[in-house]
């Protein structure tokens, strides 16, 4: 028994050591990434600096060597952003090890808050007795001034958050209130301003630097260093929002999929990357759960993306016809197949560009060179359209319904025209490869007609186009993403942005009311700062 007990002694202790060995090594894991990125960041601002020297230097120099520089800027805002990421990574691996030192990263003194700004006091109620023995005999000793600064729409101020001082005449212990708790760390910048630098930079498709330029005319210079780091920090803070969103929307039985091109910065040049988005919306068919969307960033489009993305996830994908897709429509899928739900505008869009008049015209061909078969094809398919706009936002089963009494005879006359016109036409005609999109590989069909079982269901994949709109008119102003994590944080944040929208929410005016509330908030109170929980009636609720 002794022996017994003794070993059973021993094990723990290695136990023990070994537990303490693998947190140490996590410990100094997040350091050196946070070393690493931050030497990255100081690389990137020198080199900067030496462009604009050698620019000043020799004069005015070529279109390619100002464009280089802007690259350069947006490459060292995502790399600062980087690294306060992993800096509050490691502070926090830090804080649950008590033998190893947190790493804190310099950063350049931050000047002044300039003085030509209004200030406004905000001074917190004192204490009317002491806080250490309860004698109401306290006198003001002093204040402590916390300067928060802040944006009003175009209007910006200073926050002065006092505390002040009082001493026990008893005791001659002093007692002051709490300093303030800020959405970031080191935090500087009140909700309203981080949440205006993340719409502006997100939403608006805004750069930081030219955010920078922009605040400089207003009479409030911010470095683009400065600007960076409360994008990373943002971005650690409003993780649980982002994870609540992702539960969401995995929890639907019914998605919509798509994705669309990014220019990704690498070695002298760009390569194309992707966004993919996943939409839950069940207002179609009068569900209750609200919209949301969930974005992923991927430096190309293999495969392998889809199924990491919705990797554990089954039930209706309504996407088009991507063969990325394919390993989750597999059977022996785990745990269970996904089952696919092609969508029609992507179908007629097809027929479309062979019976489009005015594009013909816009393209210099002659008007009357258009496809008959292609025409009728878009008229069969508009009639389908035309039966959906009459059922939208009803039941499932009175969809289904309809569907079955009107869409369905359609649906199966459009099946028996479309073979009897390919059966006429060769292989090589366009209108016959338009046809055979539909029915190309085994089961193609099959997906395109699954909207006549399930009410649920709809009859395009708009609601992921959607989506990614604001993806496409932003690619002109903001040209690519400066690298991988760059653009894993801009997937990150549309997720917030277009789910804020999708509810009818002012994003800016969501964000600034999360990141004001967030730090007083418990953890089991946070889904009330969701986009679709927001007050009936409130202020932050803007009509889309």
């Amino acid at each position: 028994m002794d022996d017994a007990a003794s070993e059973i002694a021993r094990l723990r202790a290695a136990l023990a050591a070994s537990e303490a060995r693998a947190a140490s090594a996590e410990a100094d894991l997040a350091q050196v990434r946070a070393v690493v990125t931050t030497s990255e960041a100081m690389i990137r601002h020198l080199k900067l600096e030496i462009a604009k020297i050698r620019r000043e230097q020799y004069g005015q120099s070529s279109e390619r060597r100002a464009r280089l520089i802007e690259q350069m800027k947006l490459q060292l805002q995502e790399l600062e952003a980087d690294a306060t990421e992993d800096e509050i990574a490691a502070e926090r691996v830090a804080t649950r090890i008590t033998n190893v030192s947190a790493f804190e990263r310099r950063r350049p003194a931050r000047k002044p808050f300039p003085e030509h700004l209004p200030r406004e006091r905000l001074v917190i109620d004192a204490p009317s007795t002491c806080t250490c023995c309860g004698s109401p005999r306290i006198v003001k000793m002093g204040e402590d001034i916390t300067e928060t600064l802040e944006i009003i729409p175009r209007q910006w101020k200073v926050i002065q958050t006092v505390r002040e001082k009082f001493t026990c005449r008893d005791c001659e212990k002093i007692s002051q209130p709490p300093a303030p708790f800020h959405a970031t760390p080191r935090g500087w910048a009140g909700p309203h301003l981080l949440a205006t630098i993340l719409f502006e930079k997100f939403g608006q498709h805004q750069p930081l630097n030219r955010q920078a330029e922009r605040y400089a005319r207003e009479g409030v210079a911010l470095s683009l260093s400065t600007l960076a780091d409360q994008v990373g920090a943002c971005t650690t803070a409003l993780q649980p929002i982002h994870d609540l969103i992702r539960a969401h929307v995995l929890a639907a039985e019914r998605l919509h999929g798509d994705d669309t091109t990014v220019p990704l910065l690498a070695r002298g040049a760009t390569k194309q990357a992707r966004l993919w988005t996943y939409v839950r919306d069940d207002r179609p068919f009068a569900g209750g759960a609200p919209p949301a969307a969930l974005f992923h960033f991927s430096p190309d489009r293999e495969k392998t993306h889809p199924n990491t993305h919705l990797a554990g996830w089954h039930g209706t994908l309504q996407a088009d016809a991507y063969g990325g897709y394919n390993d989750l429509y597999r059977v022996d899928r785990r745990p269970a197949l996904v089952i696919s739900a092609l969508c029609w505008s992507h179908a007629r869009r097809k027929f479309f560009e062979l019976a489009d008049i005015a594009g013909n015209v816009r393209k210099g061909k002659p008007a009357h060179e258009i496809s008959p078969v292609a025409l009728e094809a878009v008229a069969r398919i508009d009639a389908l359209f035309d039966i959906e706009r009459g059922i939208n936002g009803m039941p499932a089963e009175d969809r289904l319904a309809a569907r079955l009494q009107h869409a369905r005879p359609l649906v199966e006359e459009l099946h028996d025209w479309l073979m009897a016109q390919r059966g006429q036409m060769s292989k090589h005609n366009p209108v016959a490869k338009a046809i055979n999109y539909m029915f190309e590989k085994e089961g193609r069909w099959e997906a395109f007609a699954r909207f006549l079982d399930d009410g649920r269901l709809c009859l395009t994949n708009n609601a992921a186009e959607r989506a990614l709109r604001g993806v496409a008119l932003g690619r002109t102003a903001w040209l690519f993403a400066g690298s991988q994590r760059g653009g894993e944080r801009a997937a990150f944040m549309y997720s917030l942005i277009v789910t804020a929208k999708m509810n009818d929410i002012d994003p800016q005016a969501w964000l600034a009311d999360v990141l004001a509330r967030m730090p007083g908030i418990p953890v089991s109170r946070l889904p009330e700062l969701l986009p679709w929980n927001l007050p009936a009636g409130s202020a932050r609720q803007v009509a889309a």
